[in-house]
């Protein structure tokens, strides 16, 4: 019998940094960890979440700076937020791949999975030699958003349409075969898989069976790279560790309609959604992303703090909660300034702002939101 493992970060709230670092229609690369400023600003940035009792983070490496050159890797854009959170005494769970990679490599071949897992690989031997604690990764970020945005709706690269599926598995892909190589050079590493939790509802009867088939197609990445489905793509039930669910206002909807907003009867409660993904895969969970814009904020998090407390009185191990992102951004298409954060982007004087609402809620949920425990999750067994 196989006990659920347990929860390497452990700690009730963490703090996610944008990391996205793809193409946009237009061309354009973005690198959010700069824009944010928050790749000269590590060290001030893991303090700022520290003050406010938050010992986690959900953090990047941008793959197209480090490996510019074929098999060559320029670690000075990750070192030093890498010492900055040892420095700090940070947890990190590091994305490896947020939608970017490096230009000369065509995403849909061999050598993409290929060049990833020697990158995934490298990144391992770097952090074992300037740490000594067991690293987390998420190898590849939100497989299915990005099978659906790069894939089937040409929003970011690589600005497809009609490859959505293809694109999943090649993603799927390029996850296993990366854990893979994490585990030959690492094998106390971790691995979170962050993926959308939605829900779909049909706008009338004729709708109810492809709404329904819309919604599993969420489970589709993680089933694949646990061996559940298209198992020629090298998954297995050991590839499978902490599952994390993005879990923002506007996941649900109607099929071929509108969110469905919070509050009315077809929104479907937070809880259910976390008790049916571990009822599918008996894995930890954590909740990866979360986060509303602007003062919705507050209210949101309370929400979600309130559903995950009920999940877990009903059973199911979620190990935290990570606030994303946790700093304000410019958005995607429009640089807009987006105040989704607990800290501000930097002003003129170069600190950033704390958002005291937001702080507030966080204090009062912490001491009732503490993560699941180790012995709690050994009673989870499958």
């Amino acid at each position: 019998m196989r006990t659920t493992p347990s929860f390497p970060l452990g700690t009730s709230f963490l703090g996610g940094f944008e990391c996205s670092s793809h193409r946009r229609g237009d061309g354009r690369r973005l690198d959010l960890l700069t824009s944010t400023g928050h790749d000269r600003l590590a060290g001030e940035d893991y303090r700022a979440l520290r003050s406010q009792g938050i010992r986690g983070v959900r953090d990047g490496l941008r793959w197209h700076l480090i490996e510019s050159v074929p098999g060559r890797y320029d670690w000075s854009s990750f070192l030093p937020m890498l010492r900055a959170a040892e420095a700090s005494d940070m947890r990190v769970a590091w994305d490896l791949c947020h939608y970017g990679w490096p230009d000369d490599i065509n995403i849909w071949s061999g050598a993409f999975v290929e060049r990833f897992a020697k990158f995934a690989a490298a990144t391992a031997r770097l952090v074992h030699s300037e740490t000594g604690s067991a690293p987390v990764y998420c190898t590849v970020n939100e497989i299915s958003f990005w099978a659906w945005a790069g894939g089937d709706a040409a929003r970011i690269s690589p600005l497809a349409v009609g490859r959505g599926t293809e694109l999943k598995r090649q993603l799927a892909r390029a996850s296993i075969a990366a854990t893979a190589a994490i585990r030959e050079v690492e094998p106390r590493a971790r691995f979170l898989h962050a993926e959308p939790a939605i829900h779909v509802a049909p706008g009338c009867e004729a709708d109810r069976e492809p709404a329904e088939h819309y919604r599993l197609a969420q489970y589709e990445a993680l089933d694949m790279v646990s061996g559940r489905m298209a198992p020629e793509l090298g998954g297995s039930p050991d590839c499978l560790d902490i599952v994390g669910l993005n879990f923002y206002p506007d996941n649900q909807w109607v099929l071929g309609g509108g969110t469905i907003p919070f509050g009315h009867h077809g929104y479907r409660p937070f809880r259910a959604m976390l008790a049916e993904t571990h009822a599918r895969y008996r894995r930890p969970l954590l909740v990866s992303e979360t986060g509303a814009e602007g003062t919705a904020r507050a209210s949101w998090l309370h929400y979600v703090c309130s559903e995950v407390r009920a999940a877990v009185a009903n059973g199911v191990p979620v190990g935290g909660i990570c606030l994303y992102p946790v700093v304000d951004y410019p958005g995607w298409e429009n640089d807009r300034c987006c105040e989704v954060g607990l800290l501000s982007m930097p002003g003129p004087d170069g600190r950033r702002m704390l958002h005291a609402e937001l702080a507030e809620e966080i204090g009062r949920q912490s001491p009732t939101l503490m993560p699941v425990r180790h012995e709690e999750a050994m009673l989870h067994a499958i």
